[in-house]
């Protein structure tokens, strides 16, 4: 018996291939090729290991060297796939808001001596577990947060970072960009709740909220733990002479004797963390300077006020010590719901990291090995569109799980499993490419002829960051605590 699909499954259907039509749409030169490229890195099975065995591929039907072909030559329009990407049907969190998550992730290539525009790119885990910097080019990633138990997220950006670049200005202009195209797609109207970015600690929040104070978005970041923020100051007696301050008391993330009562304490339990204690203290700014970011200021340096959240847990699912976590609320006057929501948004950006492993390990984003940086940039906006197709392909496939997996509900499929049974779904699909033209291959570069025309060799350089500092190697941090910050 055939089942009839209803009316929610033509809907979700009809959306995944009008998505379709749109990337193939956005693709100019190579527009075909670079499409079933994409095609088989969604029907392959298991892991992509490399572009040319992804010709092997039922779903592509090209030879083996057109996926690199395609990429090196080829050509896409990224504005109209951004629009694309944003017209799509975005997840909102528990409260209907819009959860927007960024960080950056690194594509190393510290071997590529001839790829242009690397940077010295920051890991960690490489070394007994210090932090290195290994030539590369990184990327960064805007992405929408869901709630719920699971690691979707949907993918709406990605900028990556050229030499020179202020990083803290090009995440600025990125989510400038992806907040208008929102708001040009219907996904935010007057009168709905503001739109939550989410940031890790080497971005400045203070600054991100400054920047974007004219758009509808609230900035939720973590800060460092020796951080110095300082209290408004307090009213001035009458009488008193000089210039009247500008910061009150220090309000020092490392010392519990300038902190003072809290004005919202939440004592709740996890289910992965335990007893969990979340303490916000309202109306904390940091000192400015004019230096770093602010060194081109002209005028007084702004007060940003925000709402300082600790966040404490007995436990962490990887069985490391838990340490507090700091967050800087953009918003003032938050309700005890308000700080509830904040720390639990927080802890969801780290599905960004689940995305991140996902477009690696499955989907190959740093398999193949790409001289030139605009190669790389097609691979991942085509990693990126896969990525969108798999969630609007989450109710209409069937879960294909191994006889070692536990039965999981339609909603629980995580996205590697959602690819399994996308091959059944593609028939279904509109499948705009067209079918290849026979061709043989060229003639190449005759035997015995050397080339004349060696590729030329190119530096690696840094990126510049509102958060880099020179390292102080007069002092021994291991027998002394770190000076603590008091500026911003």
């Amino acid at each position: 018996m055939i089942s009839v699909p209803d009316a929610s499954d033509r809907r979700a259907n009809g959306e995944l291939s009008k998505f379709r039509r749109q990337v193939h749409e956005s693709l100019n030169r190579r527009a075909d090729a670079l499409f079933e490229l994409a095609e088989a890195v969604l029907c392959a099975d298991g892991p992509v290991r490399s572009i040319a065995e992804l010709s092997l591929v039922g779903e592509h039907r090209r030879g083996h060297g057109s996926g690199y072909a395609a990429l090196a030559r080829g050509t896409m329009d990224i504005p109209r796939l951004q629009t694309a990407l944003s017209a799509a049907s975005i997840p909102r969190a528990a409260d209907g808001r819009l959860v927007l998550a960024v960080d950056v992730t690194c594509w190393l290539r510290p071997e590529a001596h001839t790829s242009p525009q690397r940077i010295l790119c920051h890991t960690y885990g490489r070394g007994k577990g210090q932090h290195v910097m290994v030539p590369g080019w990184p990327y960064s990633v805007v992405v929408a947060l869901e709630t719920g138990r699971h690691s979707w997220t949907a993918p709406l950006d990605a900028v990556r970072l050229t030499p020179g670049d202020n990083a803290a200005n090009v995440t600025a202009r990125q989510i400038r960009g992806v907040v208008d195209r929102l708001i040009a797609a219907g996904h935010w109207r007057p009168g709905d709740p503001d739109i939550l970015l989410v940031a890790d600690a080497g971005y400045d929040g203070p600054r991100l909220a400054h920047v974007l104070a004219d758009l509808p978005i609230t900035v939720l970041g973590r800060m460092r733990t020796d951080r110095v923020l300082r209290r408004p100051v307090p009213p001035q007696p009458p009488g008193t002479l000089g210039r009247p301050r500008r910061h009150g008391d220090e309000f020092a993330f490392g010392d519990p004797n300038t902190w003072g009562e809290p004005d919202v304490t939440i004592d709740t339990t996890t289910r992965l963390h335990g007893p969990a204690l979340i303490r916000a203290w309202d109306r904390l700014h940091p000192r400015l300077t004019h230096r770093i970011a602010w060194a081109g200021h002209d005028g007084a340096l702004p007060i940003i006020e925000g709402t300082v959240i600790r966040l404490e847990v007995q436990r962490l699912p990887s069985g490391a010590i838990p340490k507090p976590v700091w967050l800087w609320h953009s918003r003032t006057d938050l309700s005890h719901t308000e700080v509830d929501l904040a720390w639990q948004a927080f802890l969801r950006r780290f599905d960004i990291e689940h995305t991140f492993r996902m477009l690696k390990q499955t989907l190959g984003r740093t398999t193949p090995k790409l001289r030139s940086p605009e190669a790389a940039d097609r691979w991942t906006w085509l990693l990126l569109t896969a990525c969108t197709q798999l969630r609007l392909a989450r109710d209409l496939t069937t879960d294909l799980r191994r006889p070692w997996e536990k039965p999981r509900p339609a909603q629980r499929l995580t996205p590697a499993r959602i690819r399994r049974g996308f091959r059944n779904l593609r028939p279904q699909l509109v499948c705009p490419a067209g079918v290849p033209k026979p061709s043989g291959p060229g003639p190449g570069r005759p035997t015995g002829t050397p080339n004349q025309r060696p590729t030329s060799r190119h530096d690696v350089h840094t990126v510049t960051s509102t958060n880099t500092r020179k390292p102080n190697h007069s002092r021994n941090t291991k027998s002394s605590n770190p000076r603590p910050r008091r500026t911003g």
